[in-house]
């Protein structure tokens, strides 16, 4: 049986590759209790560029949304030095809030469209 949750995550990503005729990458989160990861992948499937709350030393004291923040900073320099600007973005079966809606938009303040 289908769960709830892979019916979300389904959902979007058809949503998705319905909507991506132009072929841009796909910036797929994926979040934990405590880490927050992000991907860039083709439309192949194939990774590109990743980065993740595990790639750098964090403070104890710096909440899920600051981590979110530096995420979504450090992964957008990551892009624009691949030479990548316009992606689309997967939230997976994540509401669009929180933690992801921070790494969203501070992806899109430092140079990422989407």
């Amino acid at each position: 049986m289908i769960t709830s949750y892979e019916r979300r995550k389904f959902r979007t990503r058809k949503k998705i590759a319905k909507s991506n005729k132009s072929g841009r990458p796909i910036a797929s989160v994926h979040r934990s209790n405590t880490h927050i990861y992000i991907q860039l992948l083709d439309t192949g499937g194939k990774v590109l560029q990743s980065f993740s709350t595990l790639n750098f030393e964090e403070e104890k004291k710096i909440s899920g949304i600051e981590k979110a923040k530096l995420v979504g900073k450090e992964f957008a320099s990551l892009c624009l030095k691949g030479g990548t600007k316009d992606i689309v973005f997967d939230k997976g079966a994540y509401a669009y809030n929180g933690r992801v809606k921070a790494l969203a938009e501070s992806c899109r303040k430092f140079g990422l469209q989407f």
